[in-house]
C-alpha cells in the first residue's frame, strides 16, 4: 500500500533535488525499494514534463554479479549501463538494503574490479560530472536495526530527517560557504590524539542542502591535496563494501596517510587505503549540521550529516571541488565533536569557527540545531 509520504519525498526529489524539465530524461534506480516508490518517482517525473526511466535492483543480485563476473563481464555490463547513463539529464538513486552486509563476502580483488570497471565509468565519472543526480537511503529493518528503533519507528525518523526546510537551511549554509571561500588553513582539534591542519585555498566550495544527497545537510571543499598534516582519530562507527570499522586512525604526513589502524579487520582497511595511489590522500572535507541526525548509524549518507560532525574523506575528490586527486575511493569517514562525543573544535585562519559542535559566529549560528531544526 502506498504512504501519502512517498509522494511527498517524491515531489522533493523532483522539484527541488532535480529540477526537472519538460523534456528531460532521468533514470530511477532503485535497490530493494517498494514498487510504489519507484510509481510515485514515475509520476511526480511526469508531471513535471520529464521522461522517467526505471531500473529495479536487489541488493543480493548486486552481490551476486560484484563478486562472480569476470571482468569481461563487467566490462560489458560497465558499456550498457554507461550508453543508457549518456542518454540521461538527470538521475535518482534510491537505495534500499535488506542486509548492509550484504557485499562483505565478496572478494577484496573482485571489489577492486567492480571499482573500476564499472563503478569510476558509469557514476563516479558520467553520472557524477553530467547529470543533475540526486541519491538516498531507503528504510529497512535492517537499518531501523542498526540505528537501535523499531521499523516503524525508524521510518518516522526517516521521514522527517528527509522532509526538513532545504531552503531555509540553503539560506542559513550560505555565511558557512562564503567563510570556506575566504579560509586558508584549517585547523581540527579532539579528543585523543586528534590534531590536524590543512589547506583549503583555492578549492571550489559546495553547500549541500537537498540537491544532491537527501537527507542532506553539510557543506563540502577539499584539502589542497599535500596540505594535510597530522592525526584524526574518527569517533563513528562505519560500514564500507559491507565490512564494518570502527574507531579509524589515520595519521598523515604531506597530504598522505602514512599509518593506519582500527577496531576491526585492520588488514581489510590497509588494503583499502593500498587500493590506488589516491586512496591514501583526502578528496573531501566537509562539515554536517542536519538538526534532525545525531547519531552514527552505520549509514553514510545519513551519518555525514550529523548535527556537530564533520567528514575527511580518503580517496576521489568531486569535480566541484577538485584537489587533482584520483581514485576508486571515496570513503565519508565521519567524526562527531558535540560533548558526549569529547567535543573538539575548527578553526578557519586562527578563528574558532566551531567549538563542541556549536557554531561561534555570529553570522553561523542559524546553522544550529536550536535555529536550523525551529
Amino acid at each position: 500500500m502506498s504512504d501519502p509520504r512517498f509522494d511527498q519525498l517524491a515531489q522533493l526529489l523532483v522539484k527541488h533535488s532535480m529540477t526537472l524539465k519538460a523534456g528531460e530524461h532521468v533514470l530511477i534506480e532503485t535497490f530493494d525499494v517498494p514498487s510504489e516508490m519507484a510509481i510515485a518517482m514515475v509520476r511526480a517525473a511526469r508531471k513535471a514534463g520529464a521522461h522517467p526511466h526505471v531500473a529495479e535492483r536487489s541488493t543480493r543480485v548486486m552481490a551476486a554479479l560484484q563478486g562472480e563476473s569476470g571482468d569481461d563481464g563487467l566490462a560489458t555490463w560497465c558499456a550498457s549501463d554507461l550508453f543508457r547513463m549518456e542518454k540521461m539529464q538527470a538521475y535518482c538513486g534510491i537505495r534500499g538494503a535488506n542486509n548492509v552486509s550484504e557485499a562483505s563476502a565478496v572478494a577484496p580483488d573482485r571489489m577492486r574490479a567492480y571499482s573500476k570497471l564499472y563503478g569510476t565509468p558509469v557514476h563516479s565519472e558520467r553520472r557524477v560530472n553530467h547529470t543533475k543526480w540526486v541519491v538516498l537511503r531507503w528504510p529497512s529493518p535492517s537499518m531501523a536495526q542498526l540505528a537501535g528503533k523499531s521499523t516503524e519507528e525508524f521510518e518516522d525518523f526517516y521521514f522527517r530527517v528527509c522532509l526538513v526546510d532545504y531552503a531555509k537551511m540553503a539560506r542559513a549554509c550560505e555565511p558557512l560557504a562564503a567563510r570556506m571561500r575566504a579560509t586558508d588553513v584549517v585547523h581540527i582539534k579532539g579528543p585523543s590524539d586528534t590534531d590536524l591542519t590543512f589547506s583549503i585555498k583555492g578549492i571550489g566550495v559546495i553547500p549541500c542542502c537537498g540537491n544532491m544527497n537527501i537527507p542532506d545537510g553539510e557543506c563540502f571543499t577539499a584539502p589542497v591535496r599535500e596540505s594535510v598534516n597530522g592525526v584524526l582519530h574518527y569517533n563513528t562507527p562505519t560500514v564500507y563494501e559491507g565490512q564494518s570499522f570502527d574507531n579509524v586512525r589515520l595519521v598523515f604526513e604531506r597530504g598522505r596517510v602514512v599509518e593506519s589502524s582500527c577496531v576491526g579487520d585492520a588488514s581489510r582497511l590497509a588494503q583499502i587505503l593500498d587500493r590506488d595511489a589516491g586512496a591514501r590522500y583526502i578528496g573531501e572535507f566537509a562539515i554536517g549540521f542536519n538538526p534532525h541526525i545525531t547519531h552514527a548509524m552505520k549509514d553514510i549518507l545519513f551519518d555525514e550529516k550529523i548535527a556537530g560532525s564533520f567528514h575527511f574523506t580518503p580517496g576521489r575528490c568531486y569535480e566541484d571541488a577538485n584537489n587533482g586527486n584520483k581514485s576508486d575511493v571515496h570513503w565519508d569517514l565521519v567524526c562527531i565533536q558535540r560533548p558526549e562525543f569529547g567535543g573538539g573544535t575548527i578553526s578557519f585562519d586562527g578563528t574558532i569557527i566551531r567549538k563542541d559542535g556549536l557554531f561561534v559566529p555570529s553570522d553561523l549560528l542559524d546553522l544550529n540545531p536550536d535555529r536550523l531544526g525551529a
